[in-house]
């Protein structure tokens, strides 16, 4: 490790694989502590994209490991460095100490980033809709297609229903009331053995069942913090799972996946990624659809940059490179973590890469949304994994769409 500070506050290490290592001394360094780990989840939640990600915290040690934001800048305009702390502010958060030496430089995505925060605040007034707690219902419908290369699927995607009690497995379509329980959708995309997919979708099931009920109550209580500590303990388990099987196993040995999990609150979404399957949001207010999810690959960062367009990001030879996954040699599991306020009307996809590789971004969207709303036998998701397979079909193609709606009914319905 090399050590990059040490002052009578903190100590800072920075790792040789990128992670950085805060170790808090001195006056009020637990209530120093405290704070930078509020401060980091507050942002998290909310998909801030130039701050470190808390990767750990150890109250006993008073000591944090983040993500690497870069190196520091030693020259930078006044204007620019007034707009990125004015920038922070619209995510709910005051730097107060709003100097250069809290800024870096992250040339992988090429922008300016802040650290260091110990001393900030978030505001009173943070920019988050109030908790919606009035009932309401969510539509789901999901399918998976082996398409027409494969020889096998190695996509996989669930549905669970929970509170504090149990939790129940849903099917492939249905509608449920909000009211009195939690829901929870997801969607991986196994590689390295056969039953890749199977097996991280019964290790989500183990480990969410086990979970997620204990946090079912500060959900409904509105402790975001405690959502976010949750999912990443989530994605953390499941890749330690999988890498034991991989190691204990032949046929399993290598075995990795993407995971894209929603978990839905009354008017809450919260969700966590890793990987390039991914998540969209289309608003009920809007014809513009926005994929939640970062793409865990090189090609998706020169989308993201805005350095090559959609369609040079589909047809890029090293699009399904993937740079993070759970299991196989991974070695640090780092999930993206957010949250959506959303309201009636608001549709969700989580898809694989295979679905992508059919369809652009306009094309789901006219899926998602037909002007035949109400034709018969209407099903969202054979609609659209059929059109991808159509027009591709070179990997295995699954959607799980979810749609909120004002109506409450008492009771989970599974049609099929």
């Amino acid at each position: 490790m090399l050590k990059v500070k040490d002052t009578l506050r903190a100590t800072v290490h920075l790792t040789y694989d990128g992670r950085v290592i805060k170790s808090y001394h001195g006056a009020n360094a637990r209530e120093r502590f405290t704070n930078e780990v509020r401060v980091l989840r507050h942002l998290e939640m909310r998909v801030c994209p130039f701050v470190p990600r808390l990767l750990d915290a150890d109250a006993d040690k008073l000591r944090i490991i983040t993500s690497n934001c870069g190196t520091r800048v030693e020259h930078l305009d006044a204007e620019r460095t007034k707009e990125l702390f004015a920038e922070l502010e619209k995510f709910g958060v005051r730097h107060d100490d709003p100097d250069i030496r809290n800024v870096t430089y992250r040339q992988k995505e090429g922008r300016f980033c802040l650290i260091d925060f110990e001393f900030a605040t978030i505001l009173p007034d943070a920019p988050k809709e109030p908790r919606k707690e009035t009932c309401g219902t969510l539509v789901w419908s999901g399918l998976s297609d082996i398409g027409k290369v494969r020889k096998n699927n190695e996509d996989s995607f669930l549905g669970l229903q929970f509170d504090a009690r149990e939790v129940h497995r849903l099917g492939k379509t249905g509608e449920a009331s909000t009211a009195d329980a939690d829901f929870v959708f997801a969607i991986s995309d196994g590689m390295g053995g056969a039953k890749a997919g199977e097996f991280a979708s019964n290790i989500a099931v183990e480990k969410i069942t086990t979970l997620l009920p204990r946090a079912f109550r500060k959900t409904a209580s509105g402790e975001d913090d405690a959502v976010a500590a949750v999912l990443t303990k989530l994605f953390s388990e499941i890749h330690r799972a999988l890498v034991y099987l991989g190691n204990s196993y032949t046929e399993c040995h290598g075995m990795e996946t993407t995971m894209s999990l929603c978990w839905f609150t009354p008017g809450w979404m919260y969700f966590g990624h890793i990987g390039d399957s991914r998540i969209y949001f289309l608003p009920a207010r809007s014809n513009e659809i926005k994929q939640l999810s970062q793409d865990d690959t090189h090609v998706g960062w020169l989308f993201r940059s805005g350095k090559i367009n959609e369609r040079e990001a589909r047809n890029h030879p090293r699009r399904s490179a993937l740079q993070k996954a759970l299991g196989g040699g991974n070695q640090f599991v780092d999930p993206q973590v957010g949250a959506v306020g959303y309201e009636a009307g608001d549709i969700f996809l989580l898809c694989s890469d295979g679905l992508t590789d059919g369809l652009y971004n306009e094309q789901l969207v006219e899926l998602l949304r037909p002007r035949d709303a109400n034709k018969n036998n209407f099903n969202p998701a054979q609609d659209i994994v059929a059109a991808s397979v159509a027009n591709s079909g070179r990997d295995n193609t699954t959607a799980l769409i979810i749609r909120a709606e004002a109506r409450c009914c008492a009771t989970a319905v599974l049609l099929r």
